[in-house]
């Protein structure tokens, strides 16, 4: 393990989470989008994350990665509400199926590791820092 590992898995740490965190804001912010019933529900977002192995195959973990965005169900659901300008002729719209409550305990996960994750840089920098001025004042 190098000097500057855990600032580095760290690091990878905040960078997957600051891209969950964006896919929860897209996902919430995007919860009451409306579109006309022949066309898909707006797309919820899901991080796929993957643990990094830099170490060159010796099995050591050294953070994460994403891996992709998968997106879900395009199907939503439907709403009656002929008062909206894209309703069809039997007064539907298409919303997405997101559920707020879920979307809102993800970005307290999602927040609680980034700050995490930043800790742990913050921790290592003020490690490497007090071993730099080790014997200075000799």
């Amino acid at each position: 393990m190098g000097m500057f590992d855990a600032i580095d898995i760290s690091t990878s740490g905040v960078t997957t989470y600051r891209t969950w965190l964006d896919a929860l804001s897209d996902n919430i912010a995007n919860i009451n989008t409306v579109r006309p019933s022949n066309q898909p529900a707006f797309q919820e977002k899901f991080v796929v994350a993957q643990a990094v192995d830099y170490s060159g195959g010796a099995g050591v973990g050294n953070g994460v990665r994403v891996e992709s965005i998968a997106h879900g169900s395009a199907q939503g659901r439907l709403v009656y509400d002929p008062t909206n300008p894209l309703a069809d002729k039997g007064g539907y719209v298409r919303q997405p199926d997101i559920d707020l409550g879920s979307q809102m305990t993800q970005l307290i996960m999602a927040q609680r590791g980034y700050q995490a994750n930043l800790a742990v840089v913050d921790r290592a920098h003020e490690a490497y820092t007090a071993a730099l001025t080790l014997g200075k004042n000799s």
